[in-house]
């Protein structure tokens, strides 16, 4: 794998502090929101609608906004959706002042953050191939600076920042959080700016988004990248749903007990994260891939069939590790092979797939904890995350994506062979292209 350039643009440094100052704010919100939302209400399926809310804009838009997104300025995307971020949980903030909170305005809040959160990640996701050239190898190590940040920040500062502001004040939280958005802002609108995408003739809105899904759907590589995050979503959300029973009651564990596990997920994700570029170098990006799929399965096989908590917390951390070079490698392989007026409508398509597949997973688990016992979710979801690597393997290798990745460049001849990321496009896209 070549590389033009050995360092990271400026312009990435001032992206980076702008997703490691918003994801900490994220942090403090994750935390928070829902013991908020637990000082208005006892009833589970309050807490439940307020919890769903915010993942409602990717499963009703997902595939419209990334169409929308490769219409737009993406600088401008992700500013606009950051400053809007910021006033929409101003409104939260004054209604806990004036004691006028409710679970109705919680729930719109979190709906309107999660739809602001599409536009922003969708737009970053497009914007970073532009600012990095799409050479592969940078984009490995900026995706790896910006996951092993929003980890940090959103898994290990931001969820006690948060309990402890919401032990001030409710509104205090959130107002932090706004903080985080408006700064952000700030920092994204100083970034350089990148082409902006070229509207495409003759194109509906629908028929764009619609182009996206397919293009998708028809490469075997992108699909294999989309399937992996889909089929792990199904079974972490199911390992997930009981692992805090499972903790309590198998592992003999209480609630501190369960948050080190947790932590030891978070420290293995970090640790994925970092090594993710030289996986990519030595195994070749295919056969990383597939390499981590398969530690998932056989750490969550490791999981199941724990008898302490120090294995459970060993297996927690070799899977969140396994994950972290995953998201590391996939995204940043997606980046360089997508054509740039592609890139938000391919990014949001993959990512409504993974939050589409979230409460099926949630589903199972429960089912198959209440229908057999507490370690069937985590030897169902093992077994299917093994199967899951098997069938991608193929479509993921290591000649498929160098193929990909040479169709990619620059310098290769336009030529729609059955590997190419473009042979799926569809005519009428292919015909707007980039004017």
């Amino acid at each position: 794998m070549s590389t033009k350039a050995t360092k990271l643009p400026d312009g990435f440094g001032r992206l980076w502090t702008a997703q490691t100052v918003s994801s900490l704010g994220d942090g403090v919100t994750h935390a928070a929101l829902p013991l908020i939302a637990l000082t208005l209400t006892r009833d589970p399926m309050a807490l439940a609608v307020v919890t769903a809310a915010g993942t409602l804009p990717w499963l009703i838009f997902g595939v419209l906004g990334g169409a929308l997104v490769d219409r737009w300025d993406r600088r401008r995307t992700m500013w606009v959706a950051d400053t809007v971020r910021a006033v929409l949980l101003g409104i939260p903030a004054v209604a806990a002042w004036l004691d006028m909170l409710s679970i109705p305005l919680l729930a719109a809040v979190a709906f309107l953050l999660g739809l602001g959160g599409l536009f922003f990640d969708t737009a970053a996701t497009a914007y970073l191939p532009d600012l990095l050239s799409r050479d592969p190898a940078l984009l490995e190590r900026a995706n790896s600076r910006l996951r092993g940040a929003q980890t940090a920040m959103s898994g290990f500062a931001g969820p006690p920042a948060g309990s402890a502001l919401l032990a001030v004040g409710r509104s205090v939280p959130l107002v932090a959080d706004a903080v985080s958005f408006a700064l952000s802002a700030l920092l994204v609108r100083t970034l350089p700016a990148t082409p902006r995408p070229v509207p495409e003739a003759r194109a509906s809105l629908l028929m764009q988004a619609r182009a996206g899904a397919s293009y998708v759907f028809r490469n075997r590589l992108l699909l294999g990248l989309a399937l992996r995050p889909a089929v792990g979503n199904v079974a972490f959300l199911a390992v997930e749903t009981v692992l805090a029973l499972f903790a309590h009651d198998r592992l003999g564990i209480g609630t501190f007990g369960f948050g080190l596990l947790l932590t030891a997920e978070a420290t293995g994700g970090l640790l994925g994260a970092a090594i993710a570029s030289q996986l990519g170098r030595r195994l070749g990006t295919g056969t990383a891939l597939t390499c981590t799929a398969a530690i998932e399965g056989l750490a969550i096989l490791g999981l199941a069939s724990a008898s302490n908590p120090y294995i459970a917390g060993l297996a927690l951390a070799v899977c969140g590790a396994a994950m972290g070079a995953t998201m590391v490698l996939g995204p940043s392989l997606r980046q360089a092979i997508v054509p740039g007026h592609l890139m938000g409508r391919v990014a949001s398509t993959s990512r409504m797939l993974a939050m589409c597949a979230a409460p099926v997973g949630a589903f199972l688990g429960g089912w198959l904890a209440t229908a057999y016992d507490l370690r069937t979710p985590l030897y169902a979801s093992a077994a299917l995350l093994l199967t899951m690597t098997a069938v991608t393997a193929s479509m993921t290798n290591n000649r498929r994506v160098e193929a990909a990745l040479r169709a990619a460049s620059p310098d290769a001849p336009d030529v729609g062979g059955p590997e190419s990321p473009a042979a799926g496009e569809p005519a009428q896209e292919s015909a707007s292209g980039l004017r």
